[in-house]
């Protein structure tokens, strides 16, 4: 019997996307064997996932974790090849198992998440789930992108549409302000307002200085364009660029269920009300399917092809 190497291993999992702890169970079985091993994983249905590896997934949902003391949050997006997949019961719990690993877990990056025992059954890695749900549901399924915040503050998630967007967010506040209903209610406001108006920072002086550099030169362009005087033209950037702000920064944003308020005002009332500090430390947000080129099915061309 050949020795079970970790470097067969990994040959084993490269020519089959089957698990790791898979790959090893077959090269035991197999004696080492690596053509039997890999008979041994088609006839268990394991190296089916080899075959759906190219495939494109860009449907699927984002979805949350929140532990019951509220100090800890995770939003992650897990991909699939169609709509109709995504809404099944056997994917969204597996998408719901992988969000409470990553809570309970805290991986640095999805590479070691991959790699790491799952929480509720350390017989299996999270790669070796991904491999089995790929299997059993019948689709390339996999995990996109995740983020995890712990904090001594308060933190929230939102998921709107089914999973088509996800929101977390983080408030810093003190004890008081941790076992306020009213800091819980604004954390979950924060969510609903990132959520409908995409900020893209928290307040100005995080926003992206080329970005703001770029708006500046079109705003410059357009005043100029339009006869505008160049003595003026100064002040009317400048006048943009302060509506920019009032898209883009999360405190400077008119509150959506209030547009007579701005999240800051908001803020500032809700800290008044409750005598705790508030703070926005950080978000994020997740579009499903965002940035990932879809798959264009051409059938014509397809029975075309067929024909020849």
């Amino acid at each position: 019997m050949a020795e079970i190497t970790a470097a067969l291993v990994k040959e084993l999992r490269e020519r089959t996307n089957a698990g790791m702890m898979d790959c090893k169970k077959a090269l035991v079985a197999s004696e080492g064997d690596m053509d039997k091993a890999i008979d041994w994983l088609r006839e268990k249905g394991l190296a089916q996932a080899a075959k759906k590896a190219s495939r494109i997934a860009a449907e699927g949902v984002v979805t949350k974790y929140l532990t019951p003391c509220g100090c800890t949050g995770v939003i992650v997006e897990v991909n699939c090849e169609t709509d109709f997949v995504a809404k099944t019961d056997n994917f969204m719990a597996f998408a719901n198992n992988v969000a409470k690993h990553i809570a309970k877990a805290d991986p640095a990056d999805v590479d070691a998440l991959m790699a790491q025992k799952f929480v509720d059954d350390e017989s299996k890695t999270i790669e070796d789930l991904v491999s089995e749900a790929t299997v059993a549901i019948g689709e390339k399924i996999s995990v996109r992108r995740f983020v995890r915040y712990q904090t001594e503050g308060v933190v929230d998630a939102y998921i709107h549409m089914g999973g088509k967007v996800g929101v977390l967010v983080e408030v810093a506040t003190d004890e008081k302000g941790k076992e306020s209903a009213e800091v819980k209610q604004f954390a979950h406001d924060l969510a609903l307002q990132i959520a409908a108006a995409k900020p893209e920072a928290v307040r100005r002086e995080e926003v992206d200085t080329e970005k703001l550099e770029k708006e500046r030169e079109i705003q410059r362009a357009k005043a100029l364009e339009a006869g505008k005087p160049e003595k003026i033209v100064d002040r009317i950037v400048e006048g943009q660029i302060e509506k920019y702000y009032k898209e883009v920064c999360l405190l400077d944003q008119a509150f959506v269920k209030d547009p007579d308020k701005t999240i800051k005002g908001l803020m500032a009332e809700v800290s008044k009300a409750v005598g705790a500090p508030l703070d926005v430390v950080r978000f994020a947000r997740f579009e499903r399917g965002e940035g990932i080129e879809k798959r264009k099915d051409d059938l014509a061309g397809e029975i075309a092809a067929m024909m020849k």
